[in-house]
């Protein structure tokens, strides 16, 4: 989520929830003290991870739905984006808890631009082979459970570089993301800076995991690539520079890995001229039919945060940010299907806070239970809750930064020990409503 504007019509949401992200791999890098054994591997529900190791082929789109060795296939699943900057201990944790919640599809990064430790492209078109290692383990690890990952590459916001990051490199100039987006929407209009982008994303996917010696771009654990998390382009409302460029890299990365899905990785705001409700509007330049609609784009996204966009009581008095999320939903999954292509919840959290709405656990979860039952009753091909986080090094839980953390923690007085519970039900109605097939 991101903060929206400040203008007539539009409300201004909270502060946005990758600023506070903002300092989360510093802080994880601190708590990892002390060596803890290995996590053991876990098998879900009714043998689920064993199931999931038996379908190794890649997941396709036909007919406006996912495929998987021929059959249909709709997930419950998860994100985790820290996974490609950790240790061996605590992706084996997080992926775990996946395997034993039954979430058979997981997001999580595949880029870190810039200065600091762990950086994927510390300089332009220069890439540092030994700090792959943390993602080649995780798709390593992800393989042996059958869970399928989707890997955008690039971010949005600063977190871990970012668009701000190649601004910086090729013009000099500061990012302004959270101004009105000039210099940040150049990352979209600059020859070279588009062209290290392209690099950067032909350097991961041909380049061979140095633990399952395949190439990314052959290796089925990827379900899909994304081309960037959360685009948007506030300087040019009509949508057009956004689409121009995703038309562009949706075909680049697609030529690079013809079996792969690719998706743009956006939120689902509209694009509307002259609507007054923010994610509907106009105002982030990203208009989403149109780039579900692009020829090698194979499924939309949509991502749900009411709270952060000003739809809920203390922002819109009257507003249910819960009713609101529900009709979100089911625009997005009819929009699509009129597209004739699937749509994927593929991110979407409420935050416990009584002046937006959600006063306690119990609320957050019948909120979850309402949107979840949206998906699975109209037809979503699937979700990603926000966040599926597990243990840190030293053995305590990866701290809780943006207060939409949920924890696969079988102690009874886990207070989201419901939340977890409620999601993993809903994993495995999708699995059935799929014919028990999954990754």
């Amino acid at each position: 989520m991101a903060s929206a504007p400040q203008s007539d019509n539009v409300v201004t949401p909270a502060l946005p929830r990758r600023l506070l992200l903002g300092g989360a791999a510093s802080a994880a890098a601190a708590l990892a003290v002390g060596a803890a054994a290995p996590a053991a591997r876990a098998a879900g529900p009714d043998g689920t991870s064993a199931r999931w190791s038996g379908h190794r082929g890649f997941v396709t789109v036909r007919d406006g739905a996912f495929r998987l060795d021929g059959a249909p296939l709709r997930f419950g699943g998860t994100n985790c984006y820290y996974l490609h900057q950790q240790s061996h201990y605590m992706i084996d944790s997080v992926l775990d808890d996946a395997a034993a919640m039954g979430l058979p599809v997981l997001r999580a990064w595949a880029f870190a631009d810039g200065t600091g430790k762990g950086a994927l492209q510390p300089e332009p078109h220069r890439y540092d082979e030994d700090a792959f290692d943390s993602l080649d383990y995780a798709v390593h690890k992800a393989g042996q459970l059958g869970i399928r990952l989707v890997l955008p590459l690039v971010n949005n916001w600063p977190d871990y570089g970012g668009m701000r990051q190649y601004v910086t490199w090729f013009l000099g100039l500061e990012d302004d993301s959270y101004g009105d987006g000039v210099h940040h929407d150049r990352f979209y209009t600059e020859r070279a800076i588009r062209d290290c982008y392209k690099a950067y994303a032909a350097h991961v996917l041909r380049r061979r995991n140095r633990y399952t010696g395949l190439r990314y771009r052959d290796d089925p654990t990827v379900m899909a690539w994304e081309l960037a998390n959360e685009p948007r382009c506030r300087s040019d409302r009509s949508g057009a520079t956004l689409l121009a460029w995703a038309a562009e890299m949706s075909a680049h990365v697609k030529r690079l890995a013809p079996r792969q899905l690719v998706a743009v990785g956006d939120e689902g705001f509209y694009g509307e001229a002259g609507r007054d409700d923010y994610p509907y509007s106009d105002y982030e330049g990203t208009p989403w039919r149109k780039l579900v609609a692009l020829p090698h784009v194979d499924y939309a996204t949509c991502h749900l945060y009411p709270q952060g966009w000003g739809e809920h009581p203390g922002g819109k008095p009257g507003t249910d940010p819960v009713a609101w999320g529900t009709r979100w939903i089911t625009d997005h999954v009819a929009d699509a299907r009129a597209l004739g292509k699937p749509v994927v919840l593929e991110e979407f959290g409420l935050a416990i806070d009584a002046g937006r709405g959600v006063p306690d656990v119990a609320a957050r979860d019948a909120g979850y239970a309402a949107w979840t039952r949206a998906v699975e009753e109209h037809g979503g091909a699937g979700s990603q809750f926000w966040i599926l986080t597990s243990r840190v090094d030293d053995g305590s839980f990866y701290p809780d930064y943006d207060g939409y953390r949920v924890t696969w923690n079988n102690d009874p007085a886990n207070p989201g020990r419901s939340t977890a519970r409620l999601l993993a039900d809903h994993a495995r109605r999708m699995a059935a409503a799929s014919g028990g097939v999954l990754g």
